[in-house]
């Protein structure tokens, strides 16, 4: 398995990872209810989405570095 295949595996599960714990946060807001959730619920969606990012920006430019290459 290559560079880019893992790249793109992790950033499918990553997305998953996302996507879950953003629904657990808002359950959690919903059923606190007037009191509210702990502070670190808020932040929880965050580290998967920070690691979301470099991953992300790589397979987005990764189609252009292919062709630059492929002209030489």
């Amino acid at each position: 398995m290559n560079g880019n295949t893992w790249v793109r595996r992790a950033h499918r599960w990553l997305s998953m990872t996302f996507t879950v714990t953003v629904v657990v946060t808002v359950v959690a807001i919903a059923v606190a209810g007037q009191e509210g959730p702990a502070e670190w619920i808020y932040y929880l969606p965050l580290l998967p989405l920070a690691l979301l990012l470099p991953t992300g920006l790589y397979l987005f430019v990764l189609p252009y570095t292919a062709k630059r290459r492929s002209r030489r």
